[in-house]
């Protein structure tokens, strides 16, 4: 298995690898990541691929999102989504993604990644309670528990406050849990 950075000619293999491991919601995730794309640049973000036997069967992307700290706005990173083809679920491939992605940005300085998920299955990376830490969630409807953050070394001690999620997520409603009921 190769990991890599996206390329052009990914695209379609990533979109269609979404639909799939996303289920009913495949579509709002599939479509989020088109639009995320477009935000990332050499020096801010990541979109990677697991390739393997030349399929692109896992993606993990990266994006820049602010945290209103007391001090002024500070970039971060969202790990969100992060998808593996369904049939090859528990073989080390999302997992691979994750920790590759969270190297890179430590090593550029990111000084917090903050993302919505299974605390289960993100523990194992470092990724820690949010709330635990004093940050904010952006949203109400983000279970407590799935709202996490690991730090880097860049990050400082001031640094805390309420997570803003770039732009994209709004528009494509993929901020926390909907309440079918209502």
């Amino acid at each position: 298995m190769d990991l890599r950075e996206e390329r052009a000619g990914d695209r379609q293999a990533v979109r269609d690898l979404h639909l799939r491991a996303f289920g009913d919601h495949g579509l709002v995730v599939a479509d989020l990541v088109d639009t995320l794309r477009g935000t990332v640049t050499p020096e801010d973000g990541l979109s990677l691929v697991a390739e393997r036997d030349g399929q692109v069967v896992g993606h993990v992307m990266f994006t820049r999102s602010l945290l209103d700290a007391p001090r002024r706005l500070v970039d971060v990173q969202v790990l969100s989504p992060l998808a593996v083809t369904p049939e090859l679920h528990r073989r080390g491939i999302g997992s691979a993604l994750v920790r590759y992605g969270l190297g890179v940005l430590a090593e550029r300085g990111v000084p917090l990644v903050f993302l919505e998920g299974d605390p289960g299955y993100y523990a194992r990376f470092g990724f820690v309670p949010g709330g635990d830490l004093g940050f904010r969630k952006p949203s109400l409807r983000i279970p407590d528990g799935a709202f996490q953050v690991i730090g880097f070394p860049a990050h400082e001690s001031w640094m805390t406050g309420t997570l803003v999620y770039a732009e994209p997520f709004w528009r494509h409603d993929a901020v926390g849990l909907r309440d079918p009921e209502a």
